[in-house]
């Protein structure tokens, strides 16, 4: 299941390399989406805050696979981001405390993985 992929890559354990959370969430998921590992490489700079305006890399990278989804999986995606973690934002995430970085990951990653294509 991609979930498990997802917290694999983040955590780097079974084999699995580690990888920042915008790239987690694309690989976890490039099958499903048909997309390559190019792809996963060109997000290395999108995790830790350095997704556009400081949004939380885990939910950039989902913008990017369900950009041809209809927006209410999106604006679901980041309402549950927002109740569980406090923001959207990277920065405010991690200064609030709620939820972890891997908490991030796995819950965008629920959303991502219940989009059918």
């Amino acid at each position: 299941m991609s979930i498990e992929k997802a917290r694999a890559h983040y955590a780097g354990k079974d084999g699995h390399a580690k990888l920042n959370c915008a790239q987690t969430i694309i690989n976890a998921f490039k099958d499903k989406f048909s997309y390559s590992d190019d792809t996963v490489a060109r997000f290395a700079g999108h995790g830790g805050g350095r997704a556009p305006e400081g949004e939380c890399g885990s939910l950039y990278a989902a913008r990017f696979l369900l950009d041809k989804a209809p927006s209410s999986i999106i604006k679901e995606c980041e309402s549950a981001l927002r109740e569980r973690a406090g923001s959207t934002k990277c920065r405010e995430i991690r200064a609030g405390h709620k939820l972890s970085c891997l908490g991030c990951v796995e819950t965008v990653a629920a959303y991502v993985y219940q989009v059918k294509i």
